[in-house]
């Protein structure tokens, strides 16, 4: 059952009239996170997906799995898909996304380098209940790029990413073009679009303070 206490709302805390979907991942689209964890550079967008019970709001305080090894952050940009896209959508973003906010890409490291020595998907790493913190989402209108916005995650007050989608190895557009040579985007869906370095390990009662173009602040504590 999804969490009964999510749904996508407004920067002004306002309930969106979208359904809950699957959020659709994009993997290795910062050349420093890359070589931060000394994978290779992918020839196609590295795509996963986190299905709707991954999703939690971001401002509440969240627990932490237990006894499944090291749980690391991804920050990443998130787009709230508002129409159906699918291979041959013209794109536009305008008519397309409702608008951005931030996530967090929970993902059990040890267990996701497991699974990839074994050859193994990494669903279990990553597409766990409450995987996918996210924040409020700001209407699309109020950025005049989206792919040049810079946005930071601090832990317990110290920096530890900090990145811009100008820097994304793929724009939002080229991306909503290759995901859905593959997977249907329907309104409510969310696209990440990947992390910048600086991806650690969270412990209980660690503070985020996250921000997107040091406008828009968002926070949670981990439990």
């Amino acid at each position: 059952m999804i969490d009964s206490l999510y749904e996508h709302q407004t920067i002004n805390n306002e309930q969106l009239g979208l359904p809950v979907g699957k959020v659709v991942c994009i993997g290795r689209n910062y050349l420093d996170h890359i070589r931060e964890l000394g994978n290779d550079v992918p020839e196609q967008a590295l795509l996963f997906i986190k299905p709707a019970t991954s999703l939690v709001a971001l401002d509440k305080q969240l627990p932490l799995p237990v006894g499944l090894g090291a749980c690391h952050n991804e920050l990443e940009v998130a787009l709230l898909i508002k129409s159906p896209i699918t291979k041959g959508t013209p794109i536009v973003l305008s008519e397309l996304i409702w608008g951005v906010g931030l996530g967090l890409d929970l993902t059990l490291r040890d267990l996701q380098s497991s699974l990839k020595a074994q050859g193994h998907p990494w669903e279990r790493a990553k597409a766990f209940d409450k995987a996918c913190p996210i924040s409020s989402f700001i209407p699309l209108g109020q950025f005049e790029d989206v792919n040049n916005l810079d946005f930071t995650l601090a832990v317990n007050n110290q920096l530890r990413q900090q990145g811009c989608t100008a820097n994304m190895m793929r724009s939002i557009e080229s991306l909503l073009v290759e995901i859905t040579t593959c997977f249907t985007l329907l309104p409510g869906d969310i696209v990440l679009t990947g992390t910048p370095a600086g991806v650690g390990v969270l412990n209980s009662g660690d503070k985020l303070a996250l921000t997107l173009t040091n406008r828009y602040k968002f926070g949670c504590e981990f439990i």
